[in-house]
């Protein structure tokens, strides 16, 4: 005891210190405790520059005009911080594949973006090898809880932990979807189906896509899932849709050689061996549907502007739930990223801190749902008469992915760093079957067995 109290005057000391020096920390009135940040407050007029990676500065149209409107904003709320935008390193169709290996490159070459946009999936190599800070520390646990309940609209329960790891909130979710069955309501009725009454399960599905295809001479359905370049947050949900996993609960073991697993490729080569799905890379799958030569396609709401653009005027664009495996209850998994600090320097991590708030804000979210079509992750703002309301309402395109949030499941990243081989290779594996005709349960066999290999 005589040792305990001088040594919890110097911590108390020590906690006045850092506080006195601009450092803050929080109170939470119901437990009492105290969770001080580790990086200054920016003083007044202070200049701080930082980067910003974001993949959607790879997509032209909405993607990259709405970042653009933001942050000029930004830039006019925090005249002291400049933001320097860049896309991901590389040439990819799809620029979210680029953005691991670009930024493992620039951490190699000791320059790595300050702030950064990351896909869900990678969040374990995101934290043990690009070195993403632990949130929750750099600035208190109650400033991140405060940045999650917002001024008036918090973000939904199933979003808020996506970022997590270990205890600790090492990123923001920032944008995200779930799998939305859109289809070409002209197109239905052009073969004889009513639109109003969309196909519920895969063997729906399978009959509507088939009919479209043989009646109008148009492709029935693309399920985009299927395909490598949409990674793999889309077939994980139909795979556990169909009761299945990819890998076990505990990452330590490969699953996607299972009979469910096994059984949704099997599907998606029967849609295409039936005539019904056409055989297409992603981006000319979704580039398709746009033009209206599709009738559904299986897609993340981030594709949600270019489908609008494309109907506008020229055919009916709807939306409804993803499909069921008969007698199942789907599974919803999400796409998207997280937020995330790399930067060591306190003063940019307080600066990144800020453009991370500013974007997760109400503001943001309102520019982000209407100029892409993501899903708002503050879902109170879909209701209010200020926010998105009125969007809502002329925007139903966007209800079945608000309704299957509540159920949705976290899309799962593989363990290692060899993670992107593991999923790349179960992944050109389901291509394989569904696209080139290859041996279901064999093909998927001998993917897991070299992707075990890889496991740390």
């Amino acid at each position: 005891m005589k040792r305990t109290v001088p040594l919890l005057g110097m911590v108390t000391a020590a906690m006045l210190a850092l506080t006195s020096c601009g450092l803050g920390g929080t109170t939470d009135p119901a437990t009492g405790t105290t969770s001080v940040a580790t990086i200054p407050e920016l003083a007044a007029g202070q200049q701080v520059s930082i980067v910003f990676e974001s993949y959607n500065y790879g997509l032209a149209g909405a993607w990259t005009d709405t970042f653009n409107a933001l942050i000029a904003q930004f830039r006019t709320e925090h005249p002291n911080i400049k933001v320097t935008p860049q896309k991901p390193q590389g040439n990819s169709p799809n620029p979210t594949t680029d953005t691991i290996s670009s930024i493992q490159s620039q951490v190699v070459a000791g320059n790595p973006p300050d702030v950064a946009q990351l896909g869900f999936s990678d969040l374990d190599f995101t934290i043990h090898q690009l070195g993403a800070k632990p949130l929750d520390t750099l600035v208190g646990k109650q400033a991140v809880q405060q940045n999650f309940d917002g001024a008036r609209f918090g973000f939904a329960p199933k979003a808020r932990t996506l970022s997590d790891w270990d205890g600790h909130t090492y990123g923001i979710p920032f944008v995200l979807s779930t799998p939305v069955l859109y289809y070409n309501a002209s197109l239905f009725e052009q073969a004889g189906l009513n639109p109003a009454e969309p196909p519920k399960t895969w063997a729906q599905v399978a009959e509507a896509g088939k009919a479209i295809a043989d009646k109008t001479g148009k492709g029935g359905v693309y399920v985009d899932c299927l395909t490598k370049s949409a990674k793999d947050w889309c077939f994980q949900s139909m795979v556990r849709s169909n009761g299945g996993r990819v890998i076990s609960e505990d990452r330590a073991k490969l699953t996607y050689a299972d009979q469910p697993v096994v059984e949704v490729a099997r599907m998606g080569q029967n849609l295409v061996n039936s005539g019904a799905m056409p055989k297409l890379d992603q981006k000319q799958g979704y580039e398709a549907f746009a033009r209206g030569d599709i009738g559904m396609i299986l897609e993340s709401s981030a594709i949600q502007g270019t489908f609008v653009n494309g109907a506008k005027g020229k055919w009916d664009l709807r939306s409804t739930a993803m499909p069921s495996f008969d007698g199942k209850t789907t599974i919803p998994t999400n796409s998207g990223a997280g937020l995330h600090i790399l930067t060591s320097d306190p003063l940019k991590q307080r600066a990144a801190w800020e453009l991370i708030t500013f974007l997760t804000s109400e503001a943001a979210y309102i520019k982000i749902s209407q100029g892409i079509g993501y899903l708002p992750l503050r879902t109170g703002l879909l209701e209010a008469a200020d926010g998105l309301a009125d969007w809502s309402k002329q925007n139903p395109l966007l209800a079945p992915n608000v309704a299957q949030l509540e159920r949705m499941e976290p899309w799962i990243s593989m363990p290692g760093n060899s993670y992107l081989q593991v999923r790349d290779g179960m992944m050109e594996a389901v291509e394989a079957v569904v696209f080139q005709g290859k041996d279901a349960q064999s093909t998927l066999t001998s993917a897991r067995d070299t992707g075990a290999k890889l496991l740390p």
